[in-house]
């Protein structure tokens, strides 16, 4: 999800660059909000991911 992200980034970018602020603004807040749905579900499963006992050898 996260290179999803960079890559809507990219694509504003570019079209910012070459003047088209129509697809520069739809790509950011695409990426903006690929890139929040990204952070919710990393702390997600850094909470839930590690909930298991490890025996020590």
């Amino acid at each position: 999800m996260l290179r999803w992200a960079i890559m809507f980034l990219v694509i504003a970018l570019i079209s910012a660059l070459f003047g088209f602020t129509d697809v520069a603004g739809t790509s950011m807040v695409a990426a903006k909000i690929l890139f929040f749905v990204f952070l919710v579900l990393f702390v997600v499963s850094l909470i839930v991911g590690d909930r298991s006992t490890r025996d020590a050898i």
